[in-house]
């Protein structure tokens, strides 16, 4: 796999990129998860979106949010992995790296996730911790999750 790592805050996104990302974005949350949400928020606009690519198709995403936005702390939102990645490693590498661009671009304040309740385990392997309790979230159980 020759994979290609994109870190563009909003407004430097290509179309193309920007068409990628939402395009997996809804095949994932929408359709593979049918689950009907408003996907575009208006956050995106205040946000880095991290990319990565297979040659020229895009196989995972996320959205790096400022401070303030989402939450008073730093947040990732949007982790996606493409169907064809699944179970390569490829959520790890995002979620790692997703980490260690939002503290290159926000600095070392702790990192707020709004995970969905079945990927708690994940999560915690990157040594986040549970700060709500579940919650439901357009018809899917979800948890607070924060990164000191």
């Amino acid at each position: 796999m020759a994979l290609t790592k994109i870190c563009k805050h909003f407004t430097d996104l290509t179309n193309t990129e920007l068409y990628d990302m939402l395009r997996l974005r809804s095949d994932v949350f929408v359709v593979e998860q049918n689950c009907v949400f408003l996907d575009l928020d208006d956050k995106d606009q205040q946000c880095y979106h991290l990319l990565f690519y297979d040659d020229q198709t895009i196989v995972a995403c996320s959205r790096l949010v400022p401070p303030g936005i989402s939450y008073p702390e730093i947040s990732i939102g949007r982790i996606v992995t493409s169907m064809a990645v699944r179970g390569t490693g490829m959520g790890k590498l995002l979620v790692d790296f997703s980490i260690e661009e939002c503290r290159r671009l926000f600095g070392n304040g702790p990192i707020k996730i709004g995970a969905q309740l079945y990927a708690k385990k994940f999560y915690e392997s990157f040594g986040f911790v549970q700060s709500s309790d579940v919650y439901d979230e357009d018809g899917i159980d979800h948890i607070k999750m924060i990164l000191a």
